[in-house]
């Protein structure tokens, strides 16, 4: 039986080689990771899947749902699978997976009551819903929404949403586009599943940004918006009774001195810090950049980076406790785990590194 005091962690890979990617993985890996000493056993493997790159856990972690990132025009359209979570060791069995109705979906969230997945396609530029079962299972899209635009970074060639994910409302949606450097806006009728037209339609970004991932802060009246192009995060102070945003800050992720080629990821606040710390991870520069938050302003100070010991830190994850900050490093295979000051927010090595092949999205299941 699992020991009660471990966490699982949940890790989506690269299972094949791509034109951005080697990847040579088995499947999603499920680790359990012991929050006194940062360290991670292996429990299982769920093989059999293609590309699981990007993985979420619904609120109650009863499932998981990973996007099945296929990017080949013969394939038509990617997936997403969904898998039951195994209470006790919590080990994945599969359920189901449905057409997300574009390529290379690079995104999965759910709402707060586990009713919907939502799913962002990349190469494709358009967004979909999922009603979900009972017992997990996803029926087939209940709506999907085409974006429109480019941006003068080649990267930007047309629209290729990056992600989706509810406000903490649970009003609205948002969607990043990085190559229509826009914030898409929707109203969701959770009866019908629907999209809703919303006004504004969308949140402009500066040109050649590249939107990419956001989180709400903990209180719900900031957004935070990493960017790849630009390697920065915007910020924007946030009403969710309305759904609108107003713009207040532009910083970079990068020191200043840094020239050369480098791509914003991933971004998260430090669990049980009252959103005083935020993280971002640079690819190139290949570290997490750390800011504290001004809880009455939202704006960011940079307070440093550390260095990610690996290449390619395309997520990472905080453990729940708040207590140790693991980074995947895409291109090295490897998972490594840092100590957390709770008082700055400043990462410290603890010496445990795992090779694990091309990890892309570090997943904590709710306890």
């Amino acid at each position: 039986m699992l020991n009660s005091k471990f966490r699982t962690l949940y890790i989506g890979t690269y299972t094949r080689h791509e034109s951005y990617v080697d990847g040579h993985a088995e499947g999603i890996y499920v680790y359990q990771f012991d929050p006194k000493n940062g360290k991670l056993r292996h429990q299982s493997t769920m093989t059999g899947v293609v590309n699981p790159s990007f993985v979420t856990v619904e609120p109650r972690g009863k499932f998981l749902y990973a996007v099945n990132e296929l990017t080949r025009e013969e394939e038509v359209s990617g997936t997403v699978s969904a898998f039951a979570i195994d209470p006790v060791t919590g080990d994945l069995a599969f359920l189901n997976k449905q057409l997300t109705g574009g390529l290379s979906p690079a995104y999965v969230s759910t709402d707060q009551k586990g009713r919907y997945a939502f799913v962002a396609n990349y190469i494709t530029g358009n967004v979909a819903a999922f009603p979900l079962q009972k017992d997990g299972e996803l029926l087939p899209a209940s709506d999907h929404d085409q974006h429109y635009g480019s941006g003068p970074d080649p990267r930007q060639d047309g629209p290729h949403a990056h992600s989706i994910l509810p406000d903490p409302s649970s009003q609205f949606l948002l969607s990043a586009d990085l190559g229509a450097d826009l914030i898409l806006m929707y109203g969701f009728d959770s009866q019908k599943g629907n999209f809703l037209p919303h006004d504004p339609p969308f949140i402009s970004v500066p040109a050649g940004s590249g939107p990419r991932h956001m989180t709400f802060h903990p209180h719900g009246n900031f957004l935070y918006v990493v960017t790849e192009c630009a390697s920065t995060i915007l910020v924007f102070a946030y009403d969710g009774s309305l759904g609108q945003a107003q713009h207040i800050q532009t910083i970079s992720t990068l020191p200043d001195d840094f020239t050369a080629f480098s791509a914003g990821a991933d971004i998260h606040f430090l669990p049980n810090a009252d959103g005083r710390i935020l993280y971002a991870s640079n690819r190139g520069h290949d570290s997490i950049a750390i800011f504290a938050v001004n809880a009455e302003t939202g704006r960011l100070t940079l307070v440093g980076h550390e260095p990610t010991q690996g290449k390619e830190p395309r997520n990472f994850a905080l453990d729940p406790t708040g207590k140790y900050l693991l980074a995947a490093n895409q291109n090295s295979d490897s998972v490594v785990v840092f100590r957390i000051n709770p008082e700055n927010g400043a990462l410290t090595p603890t010496g445990e590194s795992y090779q694990i092949p091309s990890p892309v999205c570090l997943q904590f299941a709710p306890h």
